[in-house]
């Protein structure tokens, strides 16, 4: 079995040269490599290839026939590297990309459609999940992750700032009362969500952070399950600026503890790190980018961070 390609390459430059030294000056090597290289190729083609004299080289019977493969090989080859060399600024081929769900249906489902719209040459593979997707063992190319990076192989690049707030319904507050601290927030219901389910609740301070255990009414492994409980009043939800922005301006939420920061991380896309990220990886980014940037979510994310944690009345 020849793996070589080199070796296959240096018997073309002989052939089309008619010797070991034209070929070693037409590749830039040394004649002791050519003549290596064509002995290694014979060697395991179990076949004389060439006869050879002091100056000149020639073809068997042998060698002709199997000079006349070798071109097509190296033919497909040549097309092959030319063909990747036409795509490296062409946007096309299969975008496979992973989000939270309900990241991933506010946000990223409507600019996949307009990505789309611009670039036809794109067909999209799109997994909408809220645990860690292992890209590298999936073959993911692209994942959009709140959250600090906890795999070496993977490449995080920020995409967006994000906040993560306490939620509740004007109704729910209503009823049960606005909290003005964390401590307040024992005696309220609580929506726990992720997957599995948070079991507190960190805010941040100066020189530290605060971590509230959570004695939560409700548990979900659903992110998007939890803002629809705290839609409907069942109680409150922490949950990313992103996720509630549309809810918060519409009035169907309200935020709780405003000047109390919860510890939170940016908007992150992740990839495999490689010498060249696909045109089309690079074109949806910057595409997903200015979707971000024209939503109620780029204006609250980017609201000041209280750098405060109230916990007592």
């Amino acid at each position: 079995m020849i793996d070589d390609l080199n070796e296959l390459r240096t018997f073309d430059r002989i052939v089309h040269g008619g010797s070991l030294s034209a070929a070693a000056r037409d590749l830039g090597i040394s004649l002791a490599v050519v003549s290596k290289r064509l002995t290694a190729l014979e060697r395991r083609v179990q076949v004389r290839l060439l006869n050879r004299s002091t100056r000149r080289a020639s073809l068997t019977d042998e060698g002709s026939l199997f000079h006349l493969h070798c071109r097509r090989v190296l033919e497909a080859v040549e097309a092959a590297e030319a063909a990747l060399e036409q795509r490296q600024d062409v946007v096309a081929g299969v975008l496979k990309l992973t989000a939270p769900n309900g990241f991933g249906r506010r946000h990223v489902v409507p600019a996949v459609r307009s990505f789309q719209q611009a670039h036809p040459g794109v067909r999209v593979h799109l997994s909408l999940r809220d645990e860690l997707v292992d890209l590298v063992g999936e073959g993911v190319e692209l994942a959009l992750r709140y959250g600090a990076l906890d795999d070496s192989r993977l490449v995080a690049r920020e995409l967006a700032p994000n906040r993560r707030i306490l939620c509740a319904s004007p109704e729910y507050l209503r009823r049960r009362g606005t909290p003005l601290s964390i401590d307040d927030l024992h005696g309220h219901d609580l929506i726990a969500s992720g997957s599995p389910p948070v079991s507190q609740w960190v805010f941040a301070q100066p020189g530290g952070t605060i971590a509230f255990p959570l004695d939560a009414s409700t548990l979900c492994d659903d992110g998007e399950a939890a803002q629809i409980l705290a839609v409907q009043g069942a109680g409150i939800a922490r949950k990313s600026i992103w996720d509630v922005a549309d809810d918060l301006d519409a009035g169907r939420l309200k935020e709780v503890l405003p000047n109390c920061a919860l510890a939170t991380s940016p908007l992150s896309a992740v990839y495999a790190p490689g010498k060249q990220v696909a045109p089309r990886v690079r074109a949806f980014l910057g595409h997903m980018v200015q979707q971000l940037q024209q939503s109620a979510g780029w204006r609250h994310a980017n609201r000041a961070m209280p750098a405060i944690a109230l916990t007592g009345t």
